[in-house]
């Protein structure tokens, strides 16, 4: 497994008066105690990339340097603005297998190749606190890009700029104080977040004309691929994520699939369904291998919240060890059962058909239409849909045929919901009122389907205890509760459902 660095830094440009007087005298800055003077270490970095920039395009950055203290691969992949997780790998001639893998999602069948060469002289100071302790690093760095492919190629430019990077564990807060000593030296921070996109834009040629830009969606096509394509990208820019096992990148990708699916089903009007129709199976495949560690995770943490809530006096019996023997059990081999399912070519090919169909879409004829016109008609189908399915969850009685037609009522919610986002920037505040209104009717009827499978988990724990000669009071219990809340689950659903299904919510969205 490579290293993993959270880097939090700033850049600043080295204007020609800051060049002359280098750098301000930072021990003023509040909380340092000691500037160190490191010393001046030469850089000698190759970025890698596809042809045709697929890396870059997604804020990526592959390097292969020598010199200073890191040398080795570097991925890094943004978090936010100005601060990336920095993956490190030693020092090799090819690219490490498990960087391949972080960038399969993107590379798939392509290898990268060096696109930039970067050579920096950096002069570095250490801000210490009093104790000696480092708060920051501050670099001034002298860099000389080449080109090594692509448009431009051979093409160099030069550059001075100044970084700021936050030692481990720093408070974000000291890089302000650090900030505002530097304007007052007249230093200003950089347009671009990394040397290797100043390498690019100042090696790349300049063309007649005006640059293109992108239009904004104008018809109900327009709109609807926006969205498509939108969540098309998580899907890819997640993919390094759960491969990292990073907190909910499981569920926020499964979700991702889950609204493709969605608009494929809901905007049929403006997507040819002769072609979505396979993608979309193919989605619900991955949704489905993606779930299998996510429903688990869920049910973990729902029993485990409820167990801890109960007073100590109440847990009798091996209940703790039970719950966490029979979840290991559950979920033994589903970590590695997602890492075949991202390597497998059924995955990849399902990426490569993502992207023809965002490429060349399948648009039929009403997507040429106004989105006034086509989206609304698409959202309140769905709702018509779900309307029938409430109307049938409500006449019945509590038991199990309730709670099955209370759950499909769940999918209904979740599918008309979605079709509210993905009109909302067309149609403004009558779709998003909508969607938000149909989330909360989502919300209860998914916290009621969460309790039906904690009671179905809780009876066969109950059973395993009782063969083992345990008590099984405890059980009983968390089974009570459950009981309890679906109950108030039920109770709460005639009025959201009343407020989402409000006539003038659905005539605001036709005008």
């Amino acid at each position: 497994m490579a290293d993993t660095k959270r880097e939090i830094e700033r850049k600043y440009e080295a204007t020609e008066a800051t060049e002359a007087t280098r750098l301000p005298d930072l021990s003023r800055v509040a909380g340092v105690g000691q500037v160190v003077e490191r010393g001046v270490t030469e850089l000698d970095a190759v970025y890698y990339d596809t042809a045709d920039l697929r890396l870059a395009s997604h804020s990526l950055t592959l390097r292969r340097r020598t010199g200073g203290a890191d040398e080795g691969w570097h991925l890094k992949f943004p978090v936010a603005t100005g601060i990336r997780d920095e993956l490190r790998e030693p020092l090799a001639d090819t690219l490490p297998p498990s960087f391949a893998a972080l960038l399969r999602s993107r590379l798939r069948h392509t290898e990268p190749a060096p696109v930039v060469r970067l050579l920096s002289s950096r002069d570095v100071q250490h801000l210490n606190d009093p104790d000696g302790t480092l708060l920051a690093e501050v670099s001034v760095d002298t860099v000389l890009a080449e080109r090594l492919a692509g448009e431009g190629a051979g093409t160099t430019a030069t550059w001075t700029e100044i970084e700021v990077e936050l030692a481990d564990d720093g408070d974000p807060a000291f890089l302000d104080a650090v900030e505002k000593r530097l304007r007052k030296a007249g230093v200003r921070p950089s347009d671009l977040s990394s040397k290797l996109a100043r390498a690019m834009s100042e090696t790349t040629p300049v063309h007649d004309g005006k640059s293109r830009t992108e239009e904004a969606p104008q018809t109900a096509g327009d709109h609807v691929l926006t969205y498509v394509r939108k969540q098309i990208r998580t899907v890819v820019d997640l993919d390094p994520a759960v491969r990292r096992d990073l907190p909910d990148s499981v569920h926020k990708m499964r979700v991702a699939t889950r609204r493709l699916r969605s608009a494929f089903k809901t905007y049929r009007r403006i997507l040819d369904r002769e072609t979505t129709d396979p993608v979309g199976a193919e989605l619900k495949w991955l949704a489905g291998e993606l779930g299998v560690d996510r429903d688990q995770e869920v049910l973990d943490q729902r029993l485990g919240d409820r167990t801890e809530a109960l007073p100590g006096t109440l847990v009798l019996g091996p209940v703790r060890g039970r719950l966490k023997f029979w979840s290991a059990a559950r979920r033994s081999g589903s970590r590695r059962r997602i890492i075949d399912v991202l390597d497998g070519k059924r995955y990849l090919d399902l990426l490569d058909t993502l992207d023809a169909l965002s490429d060349d879409p399948p648009l039929r004829p009403a997507a040429s239409r106004a989105p006034a016109r086509e989206l609304p008609r698409a959202v309140l189908k769905d709702y018509e849909k779900l309307a029938r399915r409430m109307d049938h969850a409500l006449e019945h009685p509590p038991g199990p045929e309730r709670d099955a037609a209370m759950h499909e009522a769940r999918k209904a919610a979740k599918r008309a919901r979605y079709a509210g986002d993905a009109a909302g920037p067309a149609l403004g505040k009558p779709a998003k009122r909508f969607a938000k209104r149909v989330k909360a009717v989502q919300t209860v009827l998914g916290d009621h389907q969460d309790s039906v499978v904690a009671r179905d988990a809780l009876r066969t724990l109950a059973i395993e205890a009782h063969a083992a000669g345990e008590t099984t009071f405890t059980w009983g219990l968390l089974y009570g509760h459950e009981e309890a809340a679906a109950d108030a689950r039920e109770r709460e659903l005639p009025e959201l459902w009343a407020r989402a299904s409000d006539p003038v919510l659905r005539a605001d969205l036709k005008h």
